[in-house]
């Protein structure tokens, strides 16, 4: 498990940027951003100045399209996910959305109705 934490702080243009806190002193954090298990290039990470880092990059022109497409952000010695970017678009988006909210509807009337008859067994 990673000790660094990213915290994305904007998305703006096309453009991921972000904080990476709890580097050890006097050590240049490892991170690498990938879209469909390739990494991007000009993943730029700068100090900051106050003991944290900026990460910044840009978003591949391919991760606009059709369905969901995620980022990730990682820590190249451990391969550990520090942070994730996911893009929803097109008309894929509306149909995994509603497949989703249709999944969460099923799940919390099976919760309503095991808590119900918890009440009725309980009482």
């Amino acid at each position: 498990m990673s000790i660094l934490k990213v915290t994305k702080t904007r998305l703006t243009n096309g453009r991921y940027e972000g904080v990476i806190s709890n580097v050890p002193e006097d050590l240049r954090p490892g991170v690498s951003a990938r879209f469909r298990d390739r990494p991007l290039d000009d993943v730029a990470v700068t100090p900051a100045g106050d003991g944290t880092w900026r990460v910044a990059f840009d978003i591949p022109v391919a991760a606009i399209s059709d369905g969901i497409q995620t980022i990730t952000i990682i820590e190249t010695n451990t391969g550990d996910v520090l942070d994730s970017l996911a893009i929803i678009a097109g008309e894929a988006a509306d149909e995994t959305i509603q497949a989703e909210i249709d999944l969460l509807r099923e799940e919390l009337d099976l919760l309503k109705r095991a808590f119900r008859r918890h009440c009725v067994e309980t009482a």
